[in-house]
């Protein structure tokens, strides 16, 4: 979940490394006094995300600053429509537009990303997942946007499930234990509230994995005639998750396969940044200064 004091902590890291000193700019340029209003406008169609993130560049800026926003996270725009109105101290608006600019344009990119797999989703019951393929640092929000599209996520980290791969599960049977006898080790050792999912990427290892008693199986790099074996050999017994060369040509047919979830890095490691532009009008001044 998205929370304000992360929200903040990250934002503040932005500005702090776009302006550590101040805007020299600004502040040399902009009398003191001036006023400044700015709408944030739509230069295509999307899906937003990113509202709370692109007020809090604003808000931690100068205070006396009020965003107002026009859509919410989730909500789809066209083209020329006003996202959000922007009204305070001219410094701190200029100072801060790129920072907020910046988060709201790729959480945007993200959740319109996330809808198109979503639609290709339609009759059903698979889910679009995202993965660990986010940027350092910008999990809470890149996820938080995959949310916004319509899409789910994966295990937000490390520490939060139990996702034995291929070296997982060589180091373990090492020495020459099975995996079906590891895994249920494993399993012995977990609080029943831990999810356990395993990967495996040949139809042979299904069974000792699900003898086992894991949660979801990932099956990955399967072709589509082997994820709907997969699937018919499950059986019902454990989630199935598929991965690997997942694509907006491709995710449509998998989802067809039966399979419970389809996770994707495409969701967040190859995505463009919407474009939207913020245009700031010194209140004293009626040209506009575009960013």
């Amino acid at each position: 979940m998205l929370t304000s004091n992360h929200i903040d902590r990250v934002v503040s890291a932005a500005l702090e490394e776009d302006a550590p000193w101040g805007d020299l700019t600004s502040e040399t340029l902009i009398p003191a006094t001036a006023v400044a209003t700015a709408t944030l406008t739509a230069r295509e169609a999307g899906v937003f995300s990113g509202g709370d993130v692109f007020a809090a560049a604003f808000r931690l800026t100068d205070p006396s600053i009020t965003v107002t926003l026009r859509i919410a996270d989730g909500e789809t725009f066209a083209p020329g429509d006003a996202l959000a109105s922007v009204s305070g101290p001219a410094r701190g608006v200029l100072q801060a537009e790129r920072i907020g600019l910046n988060f709201v344009q790729r959480m945007s990119g993200i959740a319109t990303q996330t809808a198109r797999y979503v639609d290709r989703l339609a009759g059903t019951k698979a889910r679009i997942v995202d993965t660990r393929k986010t940027t350092p640092g910008l999990r809470a929000f890149e996820r938080h946007a995959v949310r916004s599209g319509g899409g789910f996520n994966h295990r937000f980290s490390l520490s939060d499930a139990v996702m034995a791969k291929d070296n997982h599960l060589a180091v373990l049977t090492a020495g020459g234990i099975s995996v079906t006898d590891a895994l249920r080790s494993v399993r012995a050792r977990l609080s029943h509230t831990t999810h356990l999912e395993v990967e495996v990427d040949r139809i042979d290892q299904i069974e000792p994995v699900l003898a086992a008693g894991v949660d979801t199986i990932m099956l990955d790099n399967f072709t589509l005639d082997e994820l709907r074996a997969g699937v018919a050999l499950i059986a019902g017994r454990a989630l199935v998750e598929a991965s690997g060369n997942v694509t907006l040509d491709t995710v449509g047919e998998i989802a067809h396969t039966g399979v419970d979830v389809i996770s994707s890095g495409a969701l967040t490691h190859s995505v463009r940044s919407l474009d939207l532009g913020l245009d700031v009008v010194l209140e004293a001044d009626p040209d506009a200064v575009s960013r």
